[in-house]
């Protein structure tokens, strides 16, 4: 029979679907411990992983039998995706499995922080204080201009979602034509990078991270962005320069940003954004919803199953 290890978490019923077919090896705790992961993969077939597991090194050499990588997600920087080419390893991401996810985060940190501090008023109310004057400055998303840095499938429907609201689409994507038909029929503008930053109220971030990205926005281009504007990245940490976006925060260039990724995963002491005003961090979590788990599990599974049987 066989075998799959999966060495992050998935979704019960995927897992019980592929049991059913295969040997599973199940204990997303071997992300953790690199030695016992490459000695589970000895004689494995396939191997299912999210954003932590490394698919490189050691592990991936004691794979010898590997036909295919599942990958419970869209990001592929955790993958040797050139060794596993070499080998004629199959990946397989998750598209379009969590964009409404994603999507949906950057619309709520949009909100949340163009309306400002208002959303840090729950201890002061609580208290019995009413900083109602100070907290009534806040902004509107309807009419704001939102610049989506990469337009593939979470980009577009991203943009879908935050037209919806009133907001005005501008797009960069230098993998997209400026005459292709993708862009109208999401109802988004295409611009120059640096004409986007300097026009968005709202800076999204929807690009991979490759050697082209790493650091996109760096001094330079931060500073290009709008006076007030938001950025909020969803995608990667080693797009943003992190020391220069806590720089624009205490300076009050920008008025917030809402990063759900970091350079490093958890945050190690000391990073500049810890205590940046104006600033929302999440740990990885803008494509994991109860929904968007379910569907990104199915349809690894489903994948990784007919790949197998192929």
């Amino acid at each position: 029979m066989q075998r799959i290890v999966i060495s992050e978490s998935m979704d019960a019923p995927a897992v019980a679907f592929l049991a059913q077919q295969f040997d599973v090896d199940y204990r997303p705790a071997l992300v953790d411990d690199v030695p016992a992961l490459a000695k589970a993969l000895g004689d494995a077939q396939a191997w299912i992983v999210r954003n932590r597991t490394q698919v490189r090194g050691e592990a991936l050499a004691a794979a010898t039998r590997l036909r295919v990588v599942g990958r419970l997600g869209v990001g592929l920087d955790n993958i040797d995706l050139d060794a596993c080419r070499a080998r004629g390893i199959e990946v397989i991401p998750a598209l379009g499995a969590n964009a409404d996810s994603v999507a949906e985060y950057v619309l709520a940190m949009s909100m949340i922080l163009l309306r400002g501090a208002a959303y840090r008023s729950t201890a002061a109310v609580g208290a019995g204080r009413w900083p109602r004057q100070m907290l009534s400055q806040g902004r509107e998303v309807a009419g704001k201009t939102i610049g989506l840095v990469g337009f593939g499938s979470i980009g577009r429907v991203t943009a879908r979602k935050v037209a919806a609201m009133g907001m005005k689409v501008v797009a960069y994507d230098p993998a997209v034509p400026a005459d292709s038909a993708d862009w109208a029929q999401n109802g988004a503008s295409c611009l120059g990078l640096d004409e986007l930053l300097a026009e968005s109220d709202v800076v999204s971030l929807h690009l991979p991270l490759v050697a082209a990205t790493k650091g996109l926005l760096g001094e330079a281009r931060l500073a290009r962005m709008k006076p007030g504007a938001i950025l909020v990245n969803s995608a990667r940490g080693g797009i943003v320069d992190e020391a220069a976006l806590a720089r624009a925060l205490h300076e009050g260039r920008l008025a917030g940003a809402a990063l759900d990724v970091f350079d490093q995963e958890p945050l190690a002491a000391g990073n500049p954004l810890a205590d940046a005003p104006n600033v929302i961090l999440t740990p990885h979590i803008a494509g994991v919803t109860q929904e968007s788990n379910e569907r990104v599990s199915t349809l690894i599974a489903e994948r990784v199953a007919a790949s197998l049987r192929a």
